[in-house]
């Protein structure tokens, strides 16, 4: 049987939370991931990385996260979870899918995979928002420097000996670069400046006190969200290892990175130094290559969108960040996008 109701492209936390949703609706639907195992997305991040919301802020609808609810879950217990939610919910997913071409054929959408013809009166984009590693053109400079993505690195294992630029403001920087200053001489380049925010206040999550005043809730479109979507995300956790680093020397903390030449580096205010490798923790960037359907994409690429509906009838993105909220984008919160959608389909 290849034809359904629904088919969910993606099978990471939004296309299995929109999974629950559509079974609890009966609804005759197939989830396709193209990793050969549910969660292999959080597996393949590198080794040491720690989630910055607790477990009980990491749920999907229907099933808590194991363990101590406070607590913070490593990347592969993320995994885990994910594989336990598909198993619990018996959610149909079909592993080592890989969607070649989205297109629409008469009133229904074919979607085309490595190995056969699939077709849906309504499908839903979930393939989340990390698709393409974004690199700076300086790096293109860059001859005896030894230089991975964040989507690469696994460990401190695949660096030459000597100092390491960290370039890239975000959680996933801030992280590495604290851990890698305890070993060997560490450079910070944060492009623009983001507040530091504790994980814990007075024993309690700040996301406890971040969901009683509304800051996880607040759509986009009101003020308070329009404010905070003006602001760079906060890097949450670190404060006091960054300032005890940078106070022995051990850390080294400069603006944006703007020039490369051989292994010295400028920085945006005029001060260099000389590296050994670096590490661009700069993000990701959409690619809908595979997406054969008109008037979706902006001129950037990203999806034109209504809380995840766009004007195509029938097509439907999940999972994006501010989608509807600023907890649109984390494990906790795209629950609610995916029950949104649901009864929208």
């Amino acid at each position: 049987m290849n034809d359904y109701d629904v088919i969910v492209i993606g099978g990471g936390q939004a296309g299995l939370a929109l999974g629950y949703a559509l079974k609890c609706k009966n609804r005759r639907f197939v989830i396709l991931e193209q990793n050969k195992r549910i969660g292999d997305s959080w597996r393949q991040r590198y080794d040491s990385l720690v989630l910055f919301t607790p477990r009980k802020h990491n749920q999907l609808p229907g099933l808590a996260f194991p363990g101590e609810p406070n607590t913070l879950p490593n990347k592969d217990e993320a995994a885990d979870y994910l594989e336990l939610y598909a198993k619990h919910f018996e959610l149909p997913v079909m592993l080592g899918t890989t969607v070649m071409e989205l297109s629409k054929v008469g009133f229904s959408f074919q979607i085309r995979t490595q190995d056969s013809l699939l077709y849906a009166k309504q499908v839903v984009i979930a393939t989340g928002a990390f698709h393409t590693p974004f690199i700076p053109a300086i790096a293109n400079s860059l001859d005896t420097v030894n230089q991975l993505h964040t989507s690469q690195y696994k460990n401190e294992s695949q660096l030459i000996d000597g100092t390491v630029l960290v370039v890239g403001s975000g959680n996933s920087g801030a992280q590495i670069a604290v851990e890698l200053a305890a070993h060997r001489p560490v450079i910070f380049s944060q492009g623009e400046s983001r507040s530091y925010l504790p994980i814990f206040i007075f024993g309690k999550p700040i996301f406890d006190y971040m969901k009683i005043l509304g800051l996880l809730d607040a759509p986009h479109s009101t003020w308070l969200g329009k404010k905070m979507r003006s602001s760079p995300d906060p890097i949450f956790g670190y404060k006091k290892q960054v300032r005890e680093l940078s106070r022995t020397g051990a850390l080294r903390l400069v603006p944006r990175a703007v020039q490369v030449n051989g292994n010295t580096t400028t920085f945006a205010d005029g001060t260099q130094a000389t590296v050994n490798n670096i590490l661009w923790a700069t993000g990701f960037r959409p690619n809908y290559d595979w997406l054969h359907v008109p008037n979706v994409l902006d001129s950037h690429g990203r999806p034109i969108h209504h809380r995840g509906i766009t004007n195509v009838p029938g097509l439907s993105f999940l999972g994006l960040p501010w989608q509807h909220t600023r907890g649109s984008a984390l494990m906790g919160g795209v629950g609610n996008d995916a029950l949104y959608l649901a009864e929208h389909l």
